[in-house]
């Protein structure tokens, strides 16, 4: 007759650590929904940064040399001049990203929903509770995860100065790793960690919740199962509301992220994400918040069709329950 530990022992992994599970599974997913996206999250962050009116103010020339241009341009203009490939320029550190910023986001948010809120009789998960864990999801996978996208946004930013006649900061991403934490400590790892867990926060409560919320108001209140085609419908509707959310706290962000910095690793151009705030509105017109939406939301909506897809297949296929 077989003991406990016996079965505990030859039961499935997802059974025996489902946290640890989720978190690696979530991780294969966006690893694949990341190298499927990754183009359009160099647009947009080549778009986000154009334009500083910031940057006058340390007689940057790059402002007046550098006209703006949009999506489809900067797209061509990095192929032109850059090479096909720097399309993925700083893909490496967005995959390191990702796996620990979406294992972070989904164990957190699946935890609060079933164990913390709890879940009604009749399955049903009220949207307050969904928006609470879905920010609070978004803020520890983006802590958690900082270090590794503050070299990414600035690895994105190499092929334009290379363009700009300016040197090199890294030689990888290793290299980059060092030096931020050779000059700003480890205090400069986590610069822009404001800025950035407040995008977190509103992305996630646009993707999570609108995700969670849909795709159970589909299987609950209409004849759709839960199945391929409500997971599409799911992600489409929450990749639209992340980017709506998500893009004014993502343009902060990533001009906090690549601005230059002093030796304690302070920052020249912004003193907060409230002054980077003020005077990108008052310096360029309140839709600058709004400077590389097109590519953020094309961006959006197939990472997370592919997330999403990726994610609840392979939990099917690991025998985990769906989400």
């Amino acid at each position: 007759m077989s003991t406990p530990e016996d079965e505990e022992r030859l039961s499935p992994l997802a059974q025996r650590w489902p946290r640890a599970s989720k978190f690696l599974l979530s991780g294969c997913a966006a690893t694949v929904a990341e190298l499927a996206t990754f183009p359009l999250d160099l647009t947009k962050t080549r778009l986000q940064i154009q334009g500083e009116a910031a940057l006058a103010r340390l007689g940057d020339g790059a402002r007046e040399s550098a006209p703006y241009r949009g999506m489809v341009r900067t797209a061509l203009g990095i192929v032109q001049e850059e090479g096909f490939l720097k399309l993925w320029q700083g893909v490496t550190p967005a995959i390191y990203r990702h796996i620990v910023y979406s294992g972070g986001r989904m164990v957190t948010y699946e935890h609060l929903r079933e164990v913390v809120f709890g879940k009604s009789e009749d399955k049903h998960y009220p949207l307050w509770k969904s928006v609470i864990g879905g920010m609070m999801a978004g803020v520890v996978g983006q802590f958690l995860a900082n270090p590794t996208d503050l070299v990414k946004v600035q690895m994105q930013m190499e092929g334009k100065r290379k363009l700009e006649g300016k040197p090199l900061r890294f030689r990888g991403v290793h290299h980059a790793f060092a030096k931020i934490l050779a000059e700003g400590g480890i205090r400069g790892l986590w610069a822009g960690w404001v800025p950035n867990i407040q995008r977190a926060a509103l992305v996630n409560m646009g993707d999570l919740t609108t995700y969670d919320t849909v795709k159970h108001y589909l299987v609950l209140n209409t004849p759709l199962e839960d199945n391929i085609m409500t997971h599409g419908l799911s992600s489409l509707c929450s990749g639209l509301v992340a980017s709506i959310l998500g893009t004014p706290a993502d343009v902060i962000k990533s001009r906090i992220m690549n601005q230059p910095r002093d030796k304690q690793g302070r920052g020249l151009l912004y003193k907060s994400s409230t002054d980077c705030l003020t005077q990108a509105v008052q310096g360029e017109g309140f839709m600058s918040l709004y400077k590389g939406f097109l590519p953020s939301w094309l961006r959006m909506t197939p990472w997370s069709l592919v997330f999403w897809l990726t994610y609840e297949k392979i939990r099917e296929m690991s025998g985990v329950s769906p989400f």
